[in-house]
C-alpha cells in the first residue's frame, strides 16, 4: 500500500509543477511573442524549426501542429544542420531555435551560421541571459522553476512549457490565416478525423442497392424487398419522390395485428412524411439526425428531392462515428 501512495504522490506532483511551469507563461505573451507571430505570418518563406536532444522532439510536434493548422513548417535538427542540413534554410525564411538552457554546443555552433546568412532567428529558452537568447532577433521566453524530475535533470516541466508555447504560437497563426474548418479538412483528409471533415452521406449510400418500394407493394414483397437489401428498412416512392419507409419494426408490429397479410400494402403500414437529408451533407451530421430524431435509417435524396438510398446506423458504427 505504501508504495502504490508513493506512486501517486510522485503523480500528482508531476502535474503540478508541469501545471505551474505552464502557467508561468502567461507572463511570455508579451510585445516579442506578438512580433515573432507577426514575423512569421508576414514572411514569403517557411518557418525552419531547429532543436537538440528531448528540444528537438518538441520541434518535431510544433512543426507537425503548424503544417496542419495552415502555417508552413520544416524541422532540421540542430547536429544535422552544422553537417550539411542547414542548405534547407533559402531566402525569406524564418529559423526558430528551440533550447532549454540555450547554451549548448550545437546551438553555439549553428547560430553563428544562421546569423551569417541574415536569415531571421527567433529563440525559445528558458534562459533570457543564455547565448540564444541574446543572439536571437526575437525570443520567446519559457520559464520554469524546476523540472519534474526530483534529480532536476530529466526534461519535463521544459519540454511541456516549450509544447505549450508552440500550441500558442500555431493557434495565433492559424487565426491570422483564416484557417477555417473547410482548409482543416484539405490537409487532414485521412483517419476518422478526415471522415468527420469529409465523408458524406452520399458517398456512404455507395456501398448499398437501393430498396425502393411502391405504395401500391404488396406486404410479401415489401418483405423480400427489405430481406434482399439487407438494411432493415425500404423506403416508398412515387415518381422518385419519398413517401415514406417501412423498418422491420413496422413488419412486426402488422404481423402481431393481421393474421392474414393478402390484402396489406406498403401504404396501409409506412411511415408517412419520413426525414430525409441531401446527399452533400456531413456523415457527422447525419448521425446527429438520427439521434436527435431517435431513428435508426437515414433517407438520403439529391438537392431536388429525388431518392437516392437509405443508410442505417450500423454504417456509422462502421465509418467509426459512436452514437
Amino acid at each position: 500500500m505504501k508504495r502504490s501512495i508513493n506512486i501517486k504522490k510522485i503523480a500528482l506532483n508531476t502535474i503540478e509543477i508541469e501545471s505551474k511551469a505552464i502557467s508561468s507563461l502567461k507572463s511570455s505573451i508579451n510585445d516579442d511573442f506578438v512580433k515573432t507571430v507577426n514575423l512569421i505570418f508576414k514572411s514569403k518563406g517557411k518557418l525552419i524549426v531547429t532543436g537538440i536532444g528531448k528540444s528537438a522532439l518538441i520541434g518535431m510536434k510544433i512543426v507537425a501542429t503548424l503544417n496542419s493548422t495552415g502555417t508552413i513548417a520544416t524541422f532540421m535538427h540542430a547536429a544535422d544542420a552544422i553537417h550539411g542540413d542547414l542548405g534547407i534554410i533559402q531566402n525569406n525564411d524564418v529559423v526558430l531555435c528551440i533550447s532549454k538552457s540555450g547554451n549548448s554546443p550545437e546551438i553555439k555552433t549553428l547560430i553563428p551560421s544562421i546569423l551569417n546568412q541574415a536569415y531571421s532567428l527567433i529563440g525559445m529558452t528558458a534562459d533570457p541571459l543564455s547565448f540564444l537568447a541574446k543572439q536571437a532577433h526575437l525570443n520567446i521566453f519559457t520559464p520554469i522553476e524546476k523540472e519534474a524530475c526530483p534529480n532536476n535533470l530529466a526534461p519535463t516541466a521544459s519540454t511541456t512549457a516549450q509544447l505549450v508555447m508552440g500550441d500558442a504560437l500555431a493557434m495565433a497563426l492559424l487565426d491570422l490565416n483564416e484557417f477555417d474548418t473547410a482548409d482543416f479538412a484539405r490537409v487532414h483528409p485521412g483517419g476518422q478525423l478526415g471522415k468527420e471533415l469529409l465523408l458524406t452521406v452520399g458517398e456512404m449510400i455507395l456501398q448499398h442497392e437501393k430498396p425502393e418500394v411502391s405504395s401500391t407493394t404488396p406486404i410479401k414483397d415489401v418483405i423480400h424487398e427489405i430481406t434482399k437489401k439487407r438494411l432493415g428498412a425500404t423506403v416508398v416512392t412515387e415518381n422518385n419522390n419519398v413517401l415514406g419507409i417501412i423498418t422491420d419494426g413496422d413488419i412486426r408490429r402488422m404481423l402481431e395485428k393481421h393474421e392474414t397479410i393478402n390484402r396489406i400494402f406498403a401504404s396501409d403500414i409506412m411511415i408517412k412524411n419520413p426525414i430525409f437529408v441531401t446527399e452533400n451533407m456531413l456523415a457527422k451530421k447525419g448521425l446527429e439526425v438520427l439521434d436527435k430524431n431517435k431513428i435508426n435509417h437515414l433517407i438520403v435524396c439529391d438537392n431536388n428531392n429525388n431518392y437516392l438510398g437509405v443508410i442505417n446506423l450500423l454504417d456509422f458504427i462502421k465509418e467509426g462515428f459512436g452514437r
